[in-house]
């Protein structure tokens, strides 16, 4: 660029009274600017031309040959071209991890497909990716939770305040969801969670969340911390849910202590009641079967003596009307001889040598062991 003296009149020096010939500010070019206090010219603007040249020189080092001549300028922008790009592509690439996945955004709209484990690319800068580990998180809530220990402190369905302290596993279902539906999603598992077992906790008695279904409560607030989050499509899956302690409040603790002692003596009373009653009904309940068979069975004897008796009383009639005075004398000396059989008698022959002088009074018993003993 030529300078000249504007206001000088074409001389050296100008009128503005510097050696210098005069530039188009009213001064000569100069060299580099001296920092401000190391001599003279301080707080004036730089010279271009010197911070061209200076830029030039640099290039014509970097680039083969000195940069002189067109193929030479050429080649050096190819390089600069293959330079930047490579520059470009490497900002554009990221590398997803095994236990993560990466969604999207161009123009800051989140895209439907999901990236994978390994080197992906986003096009900088109209496209930028978001990573979400997909690993399994765990949220601590009550005593031992955010650090409050009235976090767990709850009202049960009989107006007793628990003290619950449980856990929850949870991990990223739909990373979409989970990185651009909610602001603080992993804070939000915490209330959602917290909420859900208040709310379970209010419908039943303390004693079912103490020890009679601690399960079946963590299974109904796994299922509506599950539901909410659904709802607010947090796309966090809750994995599972585990009651780790629930105690009452310190001030009460000794009452509720002897309340529980006082529970478990009666439940062993009743199990003590239980087990006599079992013995005593399982004792009656053995004899009335017993009596019951011993029933039956006289029962089926005396029927069939029964039916034996008319099956030999129809026999005897029958052979009584084929020959009536032989069956008659038949029975009487049947019966004679059951009647007799076990009575102490003694026979005598009648019209006998034997029978005489035998006087009305015998001592028959005393003959009867007599002639027992000489048997």
């Amino acid at each position: 660029m030529p300078w000249s003296n504007q206001t000088g009149g074409g001389r050296p020096g100008g009128s503005n009274g510097n050696g210098g010939g005069g530039g188009p500010w009213g001064q000569g070019p100069r060299g580099p600017q001296r920092p401000a206090g190391g001599g003279g010219g301080g707080g004036q603007p730089p010279d271009l031309e010197e911070i061209l040249r200076r830029g030039q020189d640099s290039l014509k080092n970097v680039l083969p040959g000195g940069g002189s001549g067109g193929s030479i300028g050429a080649a050096g922008i190819g390089i600069l071209l293959v330079v930047l790009g490579g520059l470009y592509v490497f900002s554009s690439a990221y590398q997803v991890q095994a236990d993560e996945l990466a969604v999207e955004t161009t123009f800051g709209v989140p895209s439907n497909d999901v990236k994978e484990a390994g080197l992906n690319f986003a096009w900088w800068p109209f496209q930028t990716a978001e990573k979400v580990n997909i690993g399994v998180r765990q949220a601590d809530i009550g005593s031992n939770g955010r650090g409050t220990s009235r976090q767990g402190l709850m009202l049960s369905g009989d107006q007793n305040i628990v003290d619950v302290t449980f856990s929850i596993q949870f991990s990223v279902t739909a990373p979409k969801d989970f990185l651009f539906n909610v602001n603080d999603p992993v804070g939000m598992v915490s209330e959602v969670a917290e909420s859900a077992m208040r709310e379970i906790v209010g419908r039943r008695p303390a004693q079912d969340i103490f020890r009679d279904d601690r399960q079946g409560v963590a299974e109904e607030v796994r299922k509506i911390a599950q539901e909410t989050l659904d709802n607010y499509g947090s796309g966090i899956g809750i994995r599972a849910l585990n009651i780790e302690d629930v105690a009452p409040p310190p001030k009460v603790a000794d009452a509720f202590d002897e309340v529980q002692r006082a529970e478990q003596n009666e439940d062993q009373f009743q199990e003590e009641a239980n087990r006599y009653s079992n013995k005593i009904l399982g004792e009656a309940r053995g004899e009335a079967a017993q009596i019951r068979e011993d029933a039956a069975a006289y029962k089926n004897r005396v029927v069939e003596e029964a039916k034996g008796e008319a099956q030999r009383f129809l026999s005897v009639y029958e052979q009584y009307a084929k020959a009536p005075e032989v069956t008659r004398k038949r029975l009487f000396l049947e019966t004679m001889e059951g009647v007799l059989k076990e009575s102490n008698k003694v026979i005598m022959e009648s019209g006998g040598a034997g029978g005489t002088g035998v006087v009305p009074y015998l001592p028959l018993p005393e003959i009867g062991k007599r002639a027992g003993g000489s048997n």
